[in-house]
């Protein structure tokens, strides 16, 4: 790996990992910026996006049960759902055509942006009590997606816990942890299915942790609501940008 492409790749880690441990919502910037900006294919960014969340998202819950801001019993039923839809989508990403996958990197990134915005206030109103059986659904919905689009959990699981109510600080601490399963289990299914570039995945894992870490503090001091606001619209756009570039290509 090239000087230059090493700095490139912590910075990114860096930036992600802040959002992701602060908002929830960064993990979506790595692949892209891997596939399109650094000429890593698809198929080997994803992957090593999933194994440098594992590291990660063990520090972020660290920091978020510090200050009691997980709730166990929500979090373990989401993960029951996760674990073996992230096994799914592992398989999907060997299996899928790059281009179908760049296809729906995009999509969800928009419409993640799109929710995000949608939902600005959403979690001012009353708590609704969420099932065991609608946290499992949330949680399977989570793994596969998050494991065929290399997002690592945070990115499907904050809109959608936020839809439903549940406070902002609550949600990003249950996708901190939803990460661990998500990329344990996927990034098993990709040494299995796939190929794991572990120089990337390393340089990821230092850096996105290193950001996550201090996105974590950050959550429980600083207000998140413009910073929801800066990078829901940040969403949209890459996500616009991304399904461009595929049509792009398909007319090319």
């Amino acid at each position: 790996m090239a000087l230059s492409g090493l700095i490139w790749i912590v910075l990114l880690g860096l930036a992600s990992g802040l959002m992701i441990g602060c908002i929830g919502i960064g993990g979506v910037v790595v692949v892209p910026a891997l596939v399109f900006l650094a000429d890593v294919p698809i198929r080997t960014s994803i992957p090593a996006a999933m194994m440098a969340y594992v590291l990660s998202g063990l520090v972020a819950t660290a920091v978020f049960a510090h200050n009691k801001s997980i709730r166990w019993g929500m979090a373990a039923w989401l993960c029951a759902g996760a674990a073996p839809a992230a096994f799914v989508g592992a398989w999907a990403v060997s299996a899928v055509n790059p281009r179908l996958l760049e296809a729906c990197l995009g999509l969800l990134t928009f419409l993640s942006g799109v929710n995000s915005l949608r939902a600005q206030g959403a979690a001012d109103g009353p708590e609704r009590a969420l099932s065991n059986t609608r946290l499992l659904v949330v949680g399977a919905i989570t793994g596969f997606l998050s494991s065929v689009s290399g997002t690592g959990g945070p990115l499907v699981l904050v809109p959608i816990m936020i839809s439903m109510s549940v406070p902002i600080l609550v949600a990003v601490g249950l996708s901190q942890v939803i990460q661990l399963p998500v990329a344990i289990v996927a990034t098993f299914g990709n040494v299995l299915y796939g190929q794991l570039d572990l120089e990337l995945g390393g340089v990821l894992a230092v850096s996105i942790t290193i950001g996550s870490w201090y996105g974590a503090k950050l959550a429980h001091i600083v207000p998140g609501t413009a910073l929801r606001r800066s990078v829901s619209v940040v969403l949209v756009a890459v996500g616009a940008l991304i399904l461009g570039n595929v049509v792009w290509r398909l007319r090319s």
